[in-house]
This record gives structure tokens, C-alpha cells and sequence, in this order.
């Protein structure tokens, strides 16, 4: 698969600041608020993922929406494995599936029923909440053979990917946590008319403080942060947080003349913010002829011809839509 074009790596002059730029994590730190996170903004690696599958508008800004949480969460991981992010729902897009190999290759797909996405749709009922419907969302957490998978399941009942994922951490990991995600389709300056782009962009905040006391205040709706508690200034810090979040507009996120570095400034230079070198992330798939064919060659001579069309074995990828071929005499059984 060809790379997504990254942007240059230049060291800045003395008193310059250097950007990170599109398909970059920026990891960032307010340490007057205990708090950490990590952003970013996704541009031509995500149109071309959605281009490459040419879905319909409506699934597509969900998929991009599940990448930008993917890509988030993902590059939390300080090893070597994947972490996948799965929806199995009874909505018109009854599955997404994205995949974050560590360090930086993502892929990602969707299934929908088109005749009920267009039904939908007519209904005036194609927002995510509507095309996902009721079921779960399943975060994966796999560091490869020889070790067990780690799985959270949070169900999905008519709640953004942005609920979930606050639910995920509240329950799963304890630890309060507030996401921002944003899609939509942008022409850059220059281009004219029918030169649109898929843009994306998330930010998530969490509330690390070294006191581990301290969390109990961070009044986490349905936590434990409704105690009364002698107040202490220090402990407003993940409230502020919530309302610093409040105050981005969706149009920040995915901005490119923005860009992640100048939104944290605008939302904590008051208290100051610490950036991070930026993490590559790319349009990158894991199939390979040699992978399916050792699939290929574990199936019985029945399956062989069950999988025969017009004398080929064709295998699409359903994350990268490349097609394999392969000659059904291959894999003939030795009698």
C-alpha cells in the first residue's frame, strides 16, 4: 500500500514553533490541571481510505468518526500489538470495524444494508446515532500470540461514539476522560468546485493526578465525585477541563490553518500546555497474498471448490479492496 504523504520534518529555528501537521498525533500535557491527552487531525490518509470505498456520505462520516476514536486510543498502547475497534448493531450500518496496528498503520471498513441507509436517510434519521442503532461496541486490545486478548464491551443504545468512549474509561479504567470528535468534507484554499476532501478530527483529556484521592473529586456524572468533600481549589481542575472542552467548535478540530498545536493553545495557554513530537499515522493494510494463501491452503478440497468462480479463487480485502487470484490447482490435496 502506498504511504499517505506525511509532511516534512524541518527542525525549527531558535524561538520557532514546529507543527505536527495532518495524520499526526500530538500528545500534550497541562500539568497545572493534571491532565494528558493526545489530538489530532486527520486529512489525506482518511480520504483515502473513504475514497478508496466510496461510501455513501452518511457511513462514511461514521467510519471517520470510529477511525479518529481508533486512532486516539490506539496510540495510547506502549507496545508492540493492535488495537481494534468493532460495532455490531441491528442500524443500517449494523458494523464498523477499525484496526490500529502499533506504531502508526491504521485500516478500517463498514457494512450497511443500503436499501435501509436509504430509507433512512429519506426519514431525515442518518445521524450516527440513528445508522448505529442498538447493540456494542467492542475495544480489543491485542499484543499478538502468546498472550491473551484484553476486550471491553460497552453497549450501544442510541449514544455517540463520544458517550461510549467516556463510559468505556469511567468503567473500565476508572479514570475520567472527555473526548471531541469531528467529520466533515472540506475544499482546501486553491481548489475549485468538486475537489471536496474528507477531514477529521478528535481530542481526548484525561485526569491523571498524582494523589489518587484526587480522582474521586473529579465528579464524574454517576461516579463518586458526589460525595461532599471539603472544597479544595486544586480539585476543580477536571471541571475546568469540561468547560475549556465545551468551548471548542467542531470547525476547530478538522481546520487545517488551525492545526492541533494552536487549538491547545487557544484552549490552555492560561496554564500553560506541554506538546509532544507528533505520532505518524497511515493508511496501511495487513493483508498479503502470502497471508491468504496459507489460509487458503487449510481448506478441504470441498471448500477448494466451493471457492472456485469461473476457474479463479478470488479474495477482495475488505479494508483495502485489493483483489487476489489464485488458481484453484494450487491447492489440490495429495491423494
Amino acid at each position: 500500500m502506498p504511504e499517505t504523504a506525511i509532511v516534512t520534518e524541518q527542525q525549527p529555528k531558535l524561538g520557532e514553533f514546529g507543527f505536527a501537521g495532518d495524520d499526526h498525533v500530538v500528545p500534550f500535557e497541562v500539568g497545572p490541571l493534571d491532565v494528558r491527552g493526545r489530538i489530532v487531525q486527520l486529512g489525506p490518509m482518511l480520504d483515502q481510505i473513504l475514497g478508496r470505498h466510496d461510501y455513501p456520505e452518511p457511513v462514511a462520516r461514521l467510519l471517520a468518526e470510529a477511525s479518529v476514536l481508533t486512532v486516539l486510543l490506539g496510540t495510547l498502547l506502549k507496545f508492540e500489538g493492535k488495537f481494534i475497534l468493532q460495532t455490531r448493531t441491528d442500524g443500517p450500518v449494523d458494523m464498523l470495524v477499525v484496526d490500529f496496528a502499533t506504531p502508526r498503520a491504521l485500516r478500517a471498513y463498514a457494512r450497511f444494508d443500503a436499501d435501509r441507509l436509504a430509507a433512512a436517510v429519506a426519514a431525515g434519521e442518518a445521524s450516527p446515532k440513528d445508522l448505529l442503532g442498538k447493540g456494542v461496541l467492542a475495544l480489543t486490545i491485542d499484543q499478538g500470540a502468546h498472550t491473551q486478548r484484553y476486550q471491553g464491551v460497552v453497549p450501544l443504545d442510541g449514544t455517540s461514539l463520544e458517550d461510549v468512549a467516556r463510559v468505556y474509561f469511567r468503567q473500565s479504567e476508572q479514570i475520567p476522560t472527555d473526548v471531541r470528535l469531528s467529520v466533515a468534507r472540506m475544499r482546501l484554499p486553491g481548489e475549485g468546485a468538486g475537489h471536496e476532501h474528507w477531514r477529521a478530527g478528535g481530542i481526548l483529556a484525561q485526569f491523571l493526578p498524582e494523589a489518587p484521592e484526587r480522582l474521586r473529586l473529579a465528579d464524574l456524572p454517576g461516579g463518586n465525585g458526589d460525595d461532599d468533600e471539603d472544597d479544595d481549589p486544586t480539585d476543580n481542575a477536571w471541571q475546568e477541563l469540561l468547560a475549556l472542552f465545551e468551548t471548542i467548535e467542531p470547525s476547530e478540530l478538522i481546520d487545517p490553518t488551525v492545526g492541533a498545536e494552536r487549538l491547545l493553545y487557544r484552549l490552555f495557554h492560561e496554564h500553560g500546555v506541554r506538546v509532544f513530537t507528533g505520532i505518524p499515522v497511515a493508511d496501511e493494510c495487513s493483508c498479503s497474498r502470502e497471508k491468504i494463501r496459507g489460509i487458503l491452503e487449510s481448506f478441504t478440497a470441498e471448500e477448494i471448490v466451493e471457492s472456485t468462480e469461473n476457474g479463479n479463487i478470488r479474495v477482495n480485502c475488505e479494508f483495502c479492496s485489493t483483489e487476489y487470484l489464485f488458481d484453484p490447482a494450487e491447492f489440490a490435496k495429495a491423494e
